[in-house]
């Protein structure tokens, strides 16, 4: 269940406030395959799966990219904001992918606001998303998303 927030001005006051964790989502190598169709990003070790399970993950991997962009998936599943004309993705400040996302991985996200300040028109939120693999020893990703919540 995601953390509510009555107005953007209420993140001003949530920095280090952790917003619990999603629930588990599969990575398919059908996602897999629509998202190097969709992005050009054809590697062997994402869409070969003979030649990638021969390789040096035992399995095809998601792209980095595509770990990255589940972010809004679990940005939305853990923050809501009332009262706002429209939310807006303003980009990520950091990311990083510490372990590799095989083929039939669980992953789910947790967060933790690090920073807010006011912007013209609202606030903008950084929101820290680490992606956790499902008995995993490090996270798939870690990312620093930058939200904007306009009045």
């Amino acid at each position: 269940m995601a953390t509510s927030f009555d107005s953007p001005k209420a993140l001003l006051g949530a920095v280090g406030t952790p917003l619990g964790t999603t629930d588990w989502i599969t990575i398919t190598q059908d996602q897999i395959d629509k998202f190097a169709e969709a992005t050009l990003d054809n590697q062997w070790i994402h869409v070969d799966v003979e030649r990638a399970t021969a390789g040096p993950f035992g399995a095809p991997i998601a792209h980095g990219y595509l770990t990255m962009s589940l972010a809004s998936h679990f940005l939305s599943r853990l923050v809501h904001v009332s009262n706002i004309s429209m939310g807006i993705n303003y980009g990520t400040e950091k990311v990083r992918f510490p372990a590799p996302v095989r083929v039939g991985s669980k992953l789910r996200g947790s967060g933790e606001i690090v920073e807010a300040k006011e912007v013209p028109g609202g606030v903008q939120a950084t929101t820290r998303i680490t992606i956790e693999i499902e008995g995993g020893d490090k996270p798939a990703a870690v990312v620093d998303a930058v939200s904007r919540y306009l009045s």
